[in-house]
């Protein structure tokens, strides 16, 4: 790294206390689209904030890797085995980690079975859990949407597609739990959920089923059982963190923004719209590592050396002035953020995603359509850490929910089944 320590910005501790738009806008004004980082003390990296280099960034496997392995801290012993960053940045075989033809190998595979989940039937599976969850909480009449609702929801979905029986789906929720932000208890989790989903395999090398599982392992790249474990570990934890985010953010945006919610309920905007404004102004994924430099390079100003980590900005390249309008407003309806990266990496289950998200909001909001947030916008707990920026709580009071078989049908999928 050029950039002496004092120069850098650390992605940790009280850095990440408040409004983080504002601390992007501070990096770039200071350091342009790529500024120097530590993502824990001592241990250096670049924030890529410009929309136009994250582009690049994200398009140039010549110049840029998705291998870990090159990482100079990591070969050089300066990141622990049991850092927290392990689970994040530690080589595995999935597409995540592979450039070239090995990532397009993978992807292939991990596409071709996500592109078989029905999309009539994923919300099917949504609103059947939906509808128990809130089942669960109706006559309390308040709610922790996180805890009880956004949290619970996209895992026990996830379980299901995985084709994990109902004991084995809850063994591994609650293991997911654990490894919801980077700790040193969730190396043990980590563990867990590995023995789970190998003996998974193994039951659907012999019986195999309509689910994500068997899909991968029979798919004609030929993947290896440590390659399928490993893919779907990719699935499991980046998807679902995401999802638990954009689920809950989306919901207090409808709770908090009154002039939103009016033009939602008068049919004015939808609530894809409201989908597609989170991903723009507060993407569930802040910031993903990551890629590393495989020579020296000037890019973005700074000068990169070899074995240089490069992580991707997602919600600083949202807020580029070069890319939003004059009045930096995200125009509604616009889907050219990259809240799921951006090119051969763009996340392959992002449709799925979406699908998941926009039923559980919609099913929220026809069972419960007079909640209302319990507490001041202002007194809201977030989770900060370098890689998101999630709702630790989201406290609602409600009357009585509405009978599922007389609320509203919740919006069907834009485009039918994916």
């Amino acid at each position: 790294m050029t950039a002496p320590a004092a120069a850098r910005v650390p992605l940790y501790g009280t850095t990440l206390d408040g409004p983080l738009t504002e601390l992007y806008e501070r990096m770039r004004r200071d350091h342009g689209p790529v500024v120097p980082v530590e993502i824990a003390p001592k241990v250096e990296a670049w924030l890529v904030i410009g929309h136009r280099e994250l582009l690049h960034l994200t398009r140039d496997e010549q110049y840029f890797s998705h291998d870990p392995r090159r990482w100079t801290p990591l070969r050089e012993g300066r990141v622990a085995a049991d850092s927290p960053l392990m689970p994040l940045v530690g080589w595995r075989p999935a597409l995540l980690f592979a450039d070239g033809a090995a990532h397009r190998r993978m992807r292939s595979a991990v596409a071709d079975a996500l592109g078989r989940v029905n999309g009539h039937e994923l919300i099917r599976r949504v609103r059947a859990t939906a509808e128990r969850l809130v089942a669960g909480f109706a006559d309390q009449h308040t709610a922790d949407l996180v805890q009880s609702y956004a949290r619970v929801l996209p895992l026990q979905v996830v379980t299901e597609l995985l084709g994990l029986d109902a004991e084995n789906g809850a063994r591994l929720v609650e293991t997911l739990t654990t490894i919801v932000a980077p700790t040193l208890a969730a190396t043990g989790a980590n563990k867990r959920m590995g023995q789970i989903l190998l003996e998974l395999i193994a039951r659907k090398k012999r019986r195999p089923g309509p689910d994500l599982t068997s899909w991968l392992l029979e798919h004609p790249a030929g993947l290896s059982d440590e390659e399928v474990l490993h893919n779907l570990v990719v699935i499991i934890v980046a998807g679902n963190n995401t999802t638990v985010n954009w689920i809950a953010s989306t919901t207090q945006i409808l709770l908090t923004d009154p002039a939103f919610r009016s033009s939602l309920t008068h049919g004015h905007l939808t609530v894809d719209d409201a989908l597609d404004l989170v991903l723009w102004r507060q993407p569930p994924t802040q910031n993903f590592p990551g890629r590393y430099a495989t020579r020296n390079l000037r890019f973005g100003g700074q000068d990169i050396r070899t074995g240089d980590m490069l992580i991707m900005g997602l919600a600083g390249a949202n807020a580029d002035p070069e890319v939003l309008p004059e009045d930096g407003r995200p125009v509604v309806g616009n889907r050219s953020h990259l809240a799921f990266g951006a090119g051969p990496h763009t996340c392959p289950a992002r449709d799925p995603a979406r699908l998941i998200t926009r039923t559980a909001v919609d099913t929220l909001r026809h069972r419960l359509p007079d909640m209302e947030i319990a507490v001041a916008r202002e007194q809201l707990p977030w989770i900060t850490s370098p890689w998101s920026k999630g709702l630790a709580k989201l406290p609602v009071r409600f009357s009585a929910p509405q009978l599922a078989a007389d609320a509203p049908a919740p919006d069907s999928p834009a485009g039918g089944s994916r």
